[in-house]
């Protein structure tokens, strides 16, 4: 057989080295790949998907392990894996490509390049020999090498078709509005979602059913009883989970599932992320959903807590059972011996322990949860130890020519302690920073803030395209499962536009948010319609000094700090804080602040 040089072994992503092993010349996403394409004369076979995805196994078992696809692959094609974790931004572009190729989007995804980064085919997931109308891959990779071989002007033109179109999407969607949507157009355009609404199982929409987190956190000021109604939806029978069952999209851990197969939630895809279960542990507890809040709680501590204190970013939607890889097998069954616990993927990621960290502190500020509260301080303590690298002699900053005195790069991922080489994004900066400043809120620590506002001026521009292999073409930014880079970056600039009343940092958020596609939209733009709800109105803050009741440090905006956690945080150009050390509940708007009420 021919000779096998597969380079994953050693890769900063548990999904690469599931694939070390298989007879592919597998390449990790870079220069050096396209590189030898173009000296070789063959296309770049790209393939996305992560650890815990159920059709990436299947893929990953039944064709790259088969050794006939190895050959096809090894002869014609110099063959990429992305880890979409680790590599949100070609995981984006290459989506947005796809989309000109088939409307079946999800992962695994299959794409074929130019040695010049141009997609020209794509597909998703594909068995080595067609089956029940799904083009077999064996066929795929003969039809795409014929085509390149002997029709290279097609494939050309393709390719530059599908950029075309992707530039002109997003220039249709830079469009943008003069200004950022004011309150009433924001709740006209949520509004529209309750038509989507299934009277009859609950949810949105008439076929699969995801919880839809960012929608819920967006509804919850705008209309919150339909946001309580999706949630509760998703969150099925409190009484099946106390049984030790699962009830829809919980399981018997208080951990969300990814999503349903059917409207009526009965058949859950096993699989469970950190950025669903954070933004979900967000919207229970802002909704009130007590249950549910230290459910997810519970399942963030006990399963996804690794032992530095970051949260993994998922655990897999398969488990072993008898020796077989099975679908849900942890979680349809009683545990026994015979059934593993599912693996996780123990790839730290910023953004994702970003959200977890903000939304394990609003439920400590508001429910007084101290299991959520060592949760939040464990994983911003091992992000800014290892994911935020300090550089001393200071960075220029994009948004205005001062120098700050120690700027602070981000890592995007790591994996047992293994930093990646992919480059931060704005959502791992924005999101992290968030966390950071609801961090202060909940504690009253200056520390917090201070990294916040590090992190937030050294931040990446949300549109500028990492290094690292071909620049993609990228087609209009939309939040999907999670806040964009843009509405990521804007949000925590109005946190810190809060905090310190520098008028600079709301610019900045102004100039970055874009919700024109929102407003259309929302399904594709729910994080940055809640964003622009917050720059809409002035801010409203509650300083509480001393010790209040529980019932003040639920209302929006709160912040508890002690008298010399008040100086602390006033010293270090928190301007909402100066003058504020006698105990008291004082209330702000748009920096304008009431005398102190007593408790």
């Amino acid at each position: 057989m021919e000779s096998v040089d597969n380079r994953l072994a050693g890769a900063a992503s548990a999904y690469l080295r599931l694939h070390a092993d298989n007879p592919v010349d597998w390449r990790e996403w870079g220069e050096a790949a396209f590189a030898e394409a173009r000296e070789r004369g063959v296309p770049v076979f790209a393939s996305v998907g992560y650890a815990t995805c159920h059709w990436c196994h299947v893929m990953a078992r039944e064709s790259f392990a088969d050794a006939e696809v190895g050959a096809a692959l090894r002869a014609g094609f110099v063959a990429v894996k992305v880890d979409r974790e680790e590599r949100p931004d070609v995981d984006a572009a290459l989506m947005g490509a796809a989309s000109a190729f088939t409307r079946q989007l999800g992962w695994p995804l299959s794409v074929f390049l130019t040695p010049d980064g141009q997609p020209f085919f794509a597909g998703t997931y594909y068995p080595p020999t067609a089956r029940q109308g799904v083009p077999g891959f064996r066929d795929v990779l003969r039809g795409v090498a014929a085509a390149w071989h002997e029709q290279p002007d097609a494939v050309l033109d393709t390719a530059g078709r599908v950029q075309e179109a992707l530039r002109a999407a997003r220039a249709g969607s830079g469009e943008r509005a003069d200004a950022l949507p004011d309150a009433a157009e924001i709740r006209a355009a949520l509004a529209g979602v309750a038509a989507q609404e299934d009277p009859e199982h609950g949810g949105l929409g008439e076929g699969q059913k995801f919880p839809q987190a960012p929608l819920m956190l967006a509804l919850v000021d705008v209309d919150p009883a339909l946001a309580g109604r999706l949630l509760d939806a998703a969150a099925g029978d409190d009484a099946v989970v106390a049984g030790g069952g699962y009830s829809h999209l919980r399981g018997r851990d208080g951990g969300f599932f990814r999503y349903a197969t059917r409207r009526d939630w009965a058949a859950p895809h096993f699989e469970r992320m950190l950025i669903d279960n954070a933004q979900l542990l967000h919207a229970a507890t802002l909704l009130g959903r007590e249950t549910v809040a230290a459910g997810i709680v519970g399942f963030l501590d006990d399963v996804l807590r690794l032992p530095g204190g970051a949260l993994a970013v998922a655990e897999d939607a398969e488990s072993t059972v008898r020796g077989q890889r099975v679908e849900g097998g942890w979680h349809l069954g009683p545990p026994s011996p015979e059934r593993e616990r599912p693996p996780l993927d123990r790839l730290v990621v910023t953004a994702a322990n970003g959200l977890a960290i903000e939304a394990l502190s609003i439920r400590a500020l508001r429910d007084g949860d101290e299991r959520a509260l060592a949760l939040a301080r464990g994983a911003a303590e091992h992000l800014l130890a290892h994911h935020a690298r300090r550089t001393p002699e200071g960075v220029r900053l994009a948004h205005h020519a001062r120098r700050t005195p120690e700027g602070v790069r981000l890592v995007h991922a790591s994996l047992d302690g293994q930093a990646s080489d992919a480059v931060a994004t704005a959502a791992d900066a924005g999101c992290l920073a968030s966390g950071l400043l609801a961090l202060t809120a909940a504690t009253g620590e200056a520390r917090w803030a201070v990294e916040a506002r590090a992190i937030l001026e050294a931040a990446p521009d949300p549109v500028a395209v990492a290094g690292q292999g071909p620049a993609l073409e990228l087609g209009p930014a939309s939040d999907g499962d999670a806040p964009s880079g843009e509405a990521a970056l804007a949000g925590a600039l109005h946190g810190l536009y809060a905090l310190s009343g520098d008028a600079e940092h709301l610019e900045r958020a102004t100039r970055l948010l874009d919700a024109t596609l929102a407003i259309r939209n929302p399904f594709a733009g729910a994080a940055t319609l809640r964003v622009a709800a917050l720059l809409a109105e002035p801010p409203q803050t509650l300083v509480l000094v001393g010790d209040p009741p529980a019932a003040l440090r639920r209302e929006p905006g709160a912040l508890v700090v002690s008298p010399a956690q008040a100086a602390e945080l006033a010293d270090a150009g928190f301007e909402l804080l100066a003058g504020k050390e006698a105990p008291g509940a004082y209330r702000c708007r748009g920096f304008v602040c009431d005398l102190p009420e007593p408790f």
